[in-house]
């Protein structure tokens, strides 16, 4: 880092961000008049400047506070303005909260004088959320190009930046919305207390219990101990009322409504009418007694108890219960009801929906037929109806309940209803005469966690009562409280929390459609509120839902039409005027009458987008990859990885990686995989104390609970071979899929219930091989140069696991159903591991709270290795972590170093003559369009065989069986002939009604392909399956692979394992590419470079010469036999060779000898090319041109120079547009070949200076004649002349030009090895094999035209084997 970045003005903000840049590595000057923060920042290494002209002289960057709009024109434009000194394309930080026109203002007028200067507004403060708390926040606000140049100064000063690309001013514009929220929460919060007070329940208590339930927020978590300890003055509603003055100015004049923030302000100027005079100093909570008429401070000096304990004592005492009966079997009853029959108790079940009775039987419970039917013989009756209502008519209705309960019975009213109900209540069943009891215990938590037994219980009653419903109670609760004051306190707690609930919902509805009518984007406004004072429990719940346009009813909107009335009743009958309360009971009642009701709470938004015509939906952008990428801070500077080595030695602990489907293994190599996890396999492997091995669940192919049950069994195995070994100690990583899809929080859970709670859940999809990078806690897809919110892709749309949100801790919420808050989720951010480090990482995992999800950010593999490194380090220190990851986190925990990709020649090959069989299941789209692009490219040697699902998984057992019997029978021939085999699954995606149906349906297709594979006969050349259950089926079942090596692979995130000797074709390369990983192109590059040869280009096996030192030999050939020699000494020898054919073979064997030459070379193992050669006429090299040859000679040694020039060069041009190379002569061989004959009078050396010119045309292969000679050499031997040969190099080296040696035959070997190293890579071969083929033909007794074919083939590989050997090129295919 570094430049010069300057400050006029240093508040205590400024003079954070000034510090932290110093840090960073920054030059920082300021001008500022306060002497004592100047002192601290000059012994901080700041330089300190006389004026705000100085500070602009030299500065890259300037930070302009303002805090008044009068300053702009001293500060700035003056004598000693800033601009007097600011360089040209400097960047200007307005740090300010004036309004937004005013800087909108002031941006036009410093752009119109100055064309060449980038304004931004960056609004700075303090974070308040648990994640962010007392870090520095700034908004920054501008342009994209003064985004993009103020980026590194934003990002060195700030702990967490939010960027609004526009108009300057979101600044301003997100302060409004924060105050119109901080406002209206501490009305609510004031209106909160003083009702539960005036209800009889301790303040202390409500606060104590609602700070930590759904009415929490910011404010009432702050400021009510202030208000209840009588802290705060009344001066603080002077300025809190003319900052939402502000706020409600402005929504005048968009126009938009705000009528919670303008009551909220009406109810500020009333307690401020309330103070003495200029006295400002009363407190806040004696102003508010006078507001709301109740004693708040008396009621809070009240004697103090423990809810909590109180609960403990009520449960050793409790009752045994023998029998129950349950009223009101709805989502939330049912879940209630059928835990307590889980935890053995007796419960007979009533509700007016018949079907639900006929499930809670199926679950082991009694079904009546009435009320009164239900309360037969029962110790405990819980009542859990929507309302008062409901309540009122299932106990005194037509066969209600008092009627037949038993004496001495206890009736537990779960329902929300108001205190006076339940009080009411009471006092009728005492006048039953039968000795009822009741237990007011209103419940909160969600459907989930009532059928998990864990919701929140606000109990009130007499101690009687309590000790008869302890045991339910208990059974039903994760916390339970006992509220003291009688029945109806409970109540009282609870309708407390609805109405903060209530308020804070619809505060949440008013506070993002303004700040969409303001031109915020609502999905950032989201984020800095969610850290801001303005947030709230149910801000961060429900504002998702808003932002999604997703109302689907976890909580209908019409519950609160009925809970807040019971607030505004029951305030009204207490006389406590609940004014901001009453409004949002209005906006419910109001979109109920809209006809909204019956969608989830969130919807009152629509409220507001109706009356002002705005919409809040606020999907994720898509962003510019590039540009994404380069706006973040530098990496970490230096590698982590052999620290991560050296810790590795440090720490015993094997990382045991359980991959819900095969494609996990993408970032290593070198590393087991086991596919059976029996204890005895698992001790093996912690006996070899390997750094990690693989455990292939293949858990995403099944239902939610059997992969559960699936990950608890592993555990347990886990937990036995452990001690088995001595106590192997080891970190389980969950590997899931990179784009969020898989059993979260299913199998974390399960794995937590074998082996116990750890310090953190670790969340970390980043997978750079497949384009998935986590950036500002949102999940990116890349698609070509973009990157896609994880929740708007294809895969979100999943539907066995399918989801909404994109960012990781909104994703963590969604799929734990508010279990786990996204508030409480906790981030490691590209800053920490950019800035920090790992000694950062590893402090911040040491300091997380127990229990903790972290999701981890990264965009580099060295994002990932920083983070590695730095969980290494809390491990050493005794921190246990269990990671739900993708593949690049197990590669950088154990400092896996990347390797070439994997071809054919990494394998022991046996050289089968067998097509390669691919496999493909995956449904996604894009493996749709590799599969497209794949038939596409490899149209020739690929055939393709689709199962129809319709027939495999949703017709009978005789058509699925017939539709497997035909693929078999289809992939078998085209195996034998060699032919790469696609088998796929009709592409047409059939889903079911619920997710369980489309896994079933996708198990079936599945099971049909294990099927077709584990019947062929053919041994394949490898094996490829798209596709994680695909892959992990084939591998398992078909294949009946135990245990596998990770060999490396072949493309970024396509893995290749070695299959085990237990499996059905041991040995054989198995690829496993995930249906989610690479381009369209992807499968067909994959497809090519494991292809039994890569190319025919005579070109690319000659530059692989040239790189290699060794020469190409060119065979002629003129009959099948000949063909199949050369491919076949090719093949022996693993090099590469050429098929070369002279015009007088073509002359005879016409396009029937050049197409059986082109396919021998096409189906090779081994680079084979096809060559025409010494083509002498413009006739025949045109036709050759067009047949299908790979290269040709251009014979022009019979004309003069300048002819034989020209005539090159023609032909290079017509060769060169269709990609042939093309090799030429210059000099003239004597000698005969092919009935050719050229006289040694007429033979003549090649002329070097000629060469030179004769290189320009184009050709990429010069014939040279030093000496050589067609056909055989006289007696005395071959006479070459090496000076000339290397003279040529020479030459031919500098304009890329290979050299060609013609009359190869008879050469000795130490000839050859001379002419190689001065620059030969062809050597023309003809007579020897020519020889070898007619004295095959002519000796022995040959009686069948077979035996002469075999005879003649084997003649001439014997003489091609030596020749490939003596050239060099043995191996090198």
């Amino acid at each position: 880092m570094g430049g010069v970045v300057g400050f006029v003005g240093l508040d205590s903000f400024n003079f954070e961000l000034a510090s932290s840049l110093l840090r960073s590595g920054f030059k920082v000057q300021a001008f500022e008049i306060s002497t004592t923060l100047v002192e601290k920042f000059t012994v901080l290494g700041g330089h300190k400047c006389d004026s705000p002209v100085a500070v602009g002289k030299g500065a890259a960057a300037v930070v302009v506070l303002l805090s008044h709009p009068d300053q702009i024109q001293d500060v700035i434009f003056g004598d000693e303005g800033v601009m007097k000194g600011l360089q040209k394309g400097a960047v200007l930080l307005l740090s300010s909260t004036i309004s937004p026109l005013h800087l909108q203002r002031l941006e036009k007028q410093l752009t119109e004088d100055r064309e060449h200067i980038f304004v931004v507004d960056a609004y700075v403060l303090k974070g308040m959320s648990e994640l962010l708390e007392g870090k520095l926040m700034i908004i920054a606000s501008g342009r994209s190009d003064s985004i993009t140049r103020a980026h590194p100064y934003l990002t060195a000063m700030s702990q967490k930046l939010y960027t609004f690309e526009g108009e300057i001013g979101a600044g301003s514009k997100v302060k409004m919305v924060n105050e119109l929220l901080e406002g209206i929460h501490l009305v609510a919060a004031v209106e909160a207390i003083s009702l539960g007070s005036q209800a009889g329940v301790h303040p202390w208590i409500l606060y104590d219990i609602i700070s930590n339930a759904a009415g929490n927020s910011w404010i009432y978590k702050n400021h009510i101990p202030l208000l209840l300890k009588d802290g705060i003055e009344g001066r603080f509603l002077d300025v809190l009322s003319q900052n939402l003055g502000i706020v409600e100015d402005k929504a005048k004049s968009l126009p938009f409504p705000v009528p919670l923030l303008a009551i909220a302000r009406q109810q500020l100027i009333h307690g401020i009418s309330h103070m003495q005079g200029d006295d400002t100093t009363t407190s806040l909570a004696k102003i508010w007694e006078k507001v709301l008429g109740v004693g708040i401070l008396e009621a809070a000096s009240r004697e103090l108890y423990q809810p909590e304990n109180l609960a403990k004592e009520i449960i050793s005492q409790a009752k045994p219960v023998n029998r129950i009966g349950f009223i009101g079997l709805g989502a939330m009853g049912f879940g209630m009801a059928a835990h307590l029959l889980k935890s053995n108790f007796s419960v007979c079940g009533y509700d007016v929906y018949k079907p639900t009775l006929v499930r809670f039987e199926s679950a082991g419970g009694l079904a009546a037929n009435s009320p009164a039917d239900v309360t037969k013989d029962v110790d405990v009756l819980v009542i859990m109806v929507t309302n008062e209502v409901q309540a009122e008519d299932v106990l005194y209705g037509h066969l209600g309940a008092v009627e037949a309960i038993p004496s001495g019975a206890t009736v537990v009213l779960a329902s929300t209803v108001s205190p006076a109900f339940v009080s009411q209540l009471e006092r009728r069943l005492e006048n039953e005469g039968k000795d009822l009891k009741l237990v007011d215990a209103p419940v909160s938590g969600g459907v989930k966690r009532a059928a998990m037994g864990e919701l929140t219980i606000m109990a009130s009653g007499t101690d009687e009562a309590l000790k008869s419903a302890g045991l339910v109670l208990s059974a039903l609760s994760e916390k339970l409280y006992v509220i003291k004051g009688g029945c109806g306190a409970g109540s009282g707690v609870k309708m407390v929390n609805q109405l903060l609930a209530g308020v804070h919902i619809a505060s949440a509805a008013e506070a993002i459609a303004f700040g969409a009518r303001l031109g915020l984007s609502t999905r950032k406004l989201f984020d800095v509120i969610s850290n801001s004072g303005g947030t709230s429990w149910m801000f961060e719940n429900r504002v998702p839902h808003m932002l999604d346009n997703d109302y689907t009813p976890y909580s209908a909107l019409d519950i609160f039409v009925k809970d807040l009335g019971i607030v505004t009743r029951e305030g009204s009958s207490r006389k406590v005027p609940l004014h901001i309360s009453t409004v949002a009971h209005q906006l419910f009642v109001a979109g109920s009458a809209a006809g909204w009701g019956r969608i989830d709470d969130a919807g009152v938004v629509k409220v507001y987008e109706t009356l002002s015509g705005i919409k809040v939906e606020g999907r994720l952008p898509v962003q510019k990859k590039q540009d994404l990428l380069k706006s973040l801070p530098s990496e970490w500077p230096f590698d982590p990885t052999a620290d991560i080595h050296r810790l590795n030695m440090g720490n015993s602990k094997t990382l045991v990686v359980l991959d819900d489907d095969p494609t996990g293994t993408q970032t290593v190599h070198d590393v087991e995989v086991l596919t059976e996890w029996s204890v005895e396999s698992i001790s093996e492997q912690f006996r070899k104390k390997p750094a990690c091995f693989f455990i292939l669940t293949n858990s995403r192919s099944l239902s939610s609970e059997k992969a559960s049950a699936l990950i608890k069994d592993i555990c347990s195995n886990l937990c036995a071979a452990s001690k088995e070994v001595g106590n192997a100690d080891y970190t389980i990583v969950l590997r899931g899929d990179s784009t969020l899809r898989g059993h979260f929080p299913q199998e974390a859970d399960a794995a937590v219930s074998i082996l116990g709670e750890m310090d953190a859940w670790i969340i970390c999809p980043f997978f750079l091989q497949g384009g998935r990078y986590t950036i500002d806690d949102v999940h990116y897809v890349a698609d070509s140069d973009s990157l896609v919110p994880a929740g708007e892709t294809e895969f979100a749309k999943d539907a066995s696991f399918g989801y909404k949100s994109s960012n990781l801790r909104e994703w963590v919420a969604e799929k734990t159903v508010g279990r786990i808050p996204a508030n409480s989720v906790q981030s490691i951010s590209i800053q920490l591991l950019r800035k920090g480090g790992p000694d950062a990482v590893g402090e911040f995992l040491c300091n997380l709270k127990k229990g903790s999800a972290c999701i981890v950010n990264a965009a580099s593999e060295r994002d990932m290795a920083v983070f590695a490194a730095g969980m290494i380090q809390a491990e050493l220190k005794g921190r246990s972590f269990l990671c739900r990851t993708a593949a690049s986190f197990v590669s950088a925990l154990i400092g896996i170093i990347p390797k070439d990709p994997v071809l054919p020649k990494d394998f022991v090959s046996d050289k089968e003559s067998s097509g390669a069989l691919i496999v493909v299941g995956s449904y996604v789209p894009k493996t749709t369009k590799q599969v497209q692009e794949l038939q596409s490219q490899h149209k020739q040697n690929l055939r393709s065989i689709e199962i129809s699902v319709e027939k495999v998984a949703l017709k009978s057992s005789e058509v699925r069986d017939e539709e497997i019997r035909r693929a078999v029978e289809m992939a078998d021939a085209f195996l034998r002939a060699g032919r790469e085999t696609l088998i796929m699954s009709s592409r047409e995606l059939i889903t079911g009604k619920t997710s369980s149906e489309s896994l079933d349906i996708n198990s079936k297709v599945s099971s049909a392909l294990v099927e077709v594979v584990s019947q062929i006969t053919t041994r394949p050349r490898y094996i490829l399956a798209k596709g994680g259950i695909t892959s992990s089926d084939t591998a398992t079942k078909a294949l009946k692979a135990r245990r596998a090596l990770v060999i490396g692979q072949a493309l970024p995130g396509v893995p290749v394992w070695k299959l085990g000797p237990e499996s059905r074709h041991p040995g054989v390369p198995y690829i496993v590419f995930p249906g989610n990983v690479g381009n369209s192109t992807a499968l067909a590059e994959v497809v090519k470079s494991w292809s039994v040869v890569a190319g025919r280009s005579t070109k690319e096996l000659l530059l692989k010469a040239e790189k290699g030192g060794y020469a190409v030999g060119a065979f002629n050939v003129y009959n099948l036999e000949g063909v199949e020699a050369v491919v076949a000494a090719a093949e022996e020898e693993n090099s590469p060779a050429i098929l070369q054919v002279h015009p007088g073979a073509f002359k005879q064997g016409g396009i029937p000898l050049v197409s059986c030459c082109i396919s021998a070379a096409e189906q090779a193992r081994v680079p084979i090319s096809v060559h025409f050669d010494h083509g002498t006429t413009k006739h025949e090299l045109l036709e050759a041109l067009e047949l299908g040859f790979d290269s040709v000679m251009v014979d022009g040694s019979h004309l003069s120079f300048t002819e034989n020039l020209s005539y090159t060069k023609s032909i290079t041009e017509l060769a060169r547009s269709k990609n042939i190379m093309v090799e030429a002569e210059l000099g003239r061989l004597s000698g005969t070949e092919d009935g050719l004959t050229v006289e040694d009078y007429e033979a003549k050396f090649t002329n070097v200076q000629q060469a030179q010119e004769f290189m320009e045309t184009g050709i990429d292969a010069l014939a040279v004649c030093i000496g050589n000679v067609h056909g055989k050499y006289p007696e005395s031997g071959p006479n070459l002349k090496l000076d000339l040969l290397k003279e040529l190099h020479a030459l031919s080296s500098k304009k890329d030009i290979f050299l060609v040696l013609h009359g190869a035959s008879g050469l000795p070997e130490k000839l050859i090895k001379e002419c190689i190293e001065n620059g030969v890579r062809k050597f023309n071969v003809n007579t020897e094999v020519r020889k070898a083929y007619m004295e095959a033909l002519s000796s022995g007794k040959k009686t069948d035209l077979v035996d002469v074919m075999s005879a003649t083939k084997a003649a001439m590989k014997d003489v091609i084997v030596d020749k490939i050997r003596l050239f060099g090129s043995a191996g090198k295919a």
